[in-house]
């Protein structure tokens, strides 16, 4: 199974039909229009729920649990967004499909700590829906390294990743991070801030590349400092991506997951071209 998304994600691997995936929508055409593409792209058949009380029946009535949501952010009996409560109190991963979008929704959702949210305001949006359910439910193929000095920092983006269904190593500083890259030679992707004693993001990236290039491994600097020369002086370093603190959620998932493709299409060309010889 393989295809490229909306955005030239490309996916090809492991069978998803295996993963149980609630729809709650209450309108005819986009549930059929959502079912109907991620039947076609994915070869997954979802439970769709026209309101409130069909969707906690099909999460509390099944003996498989399920793997994924997609929900509008108001259903009937649930006018007030208590469907978005209700998943993430049960701990499923959810995608929000609306049409209705303003900056204090936007804040209201984003604090219920979504996988994603998706427009209903093009003719690509059912595409991109399927493209965000492809994304969360095969970023377990993914191996990321976070290097931070910081605690704290390192636990937020830790905490961020696992929320979009990616593996996590991380490290507190450039040595343990050259160490656990030498055990792990999975990690396609390294999360790095500049500031960081001994050894910082500069160098570290330098090191890796003697050894790791593009086609192995992406890295994306960060920073909280203010000097604009440091995203150039990193990509000079050997980095592929530069993003300042604090992130916009959106922007850093949209980062991660352009590096992924990347990444991918070029690993998926060299087999391709390593099997033509």
């Amino acid at each position: 199974m393989s295809f490229f998304g909306v955005s030239g994600m490309y996916y090809s691997g492991e069978s998803l039909q295996q993963h149980r995936i609630v729809l709650a929508e209450d309108s005819n055409l986009f549930s059929a229009m959502v079912s109907k593409r991620l039947k076609e792209l994915l070869d997954i058949d979802v439970i769709v729920c026209r309101d409130y009380d069909d969707m906690t029946f099909a999460v509390e009535n099944s003996s498989f649990p399920a793997t994924l949501a997609i929900s509008n952010i108001n259903l009937p009996g649930a006018e007030n967004g208590e469907a978005l409560s209700y998943l993430t109190d049960m701990s499923i991963p959810t995608i929000v499909f609306t049409g209705t979008f303003q900056e204090s929704i936007r804040e209201k959702i984003l604090a219920k700590d979504i996988v994603d949210y998706v427009l209903k305001d093009s003719v690509f949006a059912v595409d991109m829906l399927a493209e965000s359910v492809c994304r969360f439910l095969t970023n377990h193929q993914h191996h990321v390294l976070i290097v931070d000095d910081s605690p704290t920092a390192r636990a937020l983006l830790t905490t961020q990743l696992k929320r979009y269904n990616f593996r996590t190593s991380s490290a507190e500083n450039g040595a343990v991070a050259l160490d656990i890259l030498k055990k792990n030679p999975d990690i396609g992707l390294m999360i790095t801030d500049y500031n960081m004693p001994d050894i910082d993001g500069f160098e570290l990236t330098r090191r890796i590349r003697g050894s790791h290039g593009p086609h192995q491994l992406r890295i994306i600097g960060v920073s909280s400092s203010a000097d604009r020369l440091l995203s150039a002086r990193f990509l000079k370093a050997g980095g592929n991506d530069f993003m300042l603190r604090p992130f916009i959620n959106e922007e850093f998932y949209c980062r991660v997951n352009q590096n992924l493709d990347t990444l991918t299409r070029i690993q998926t060309m060299n087999a391709k071209s390593a099997r033509k010889v």
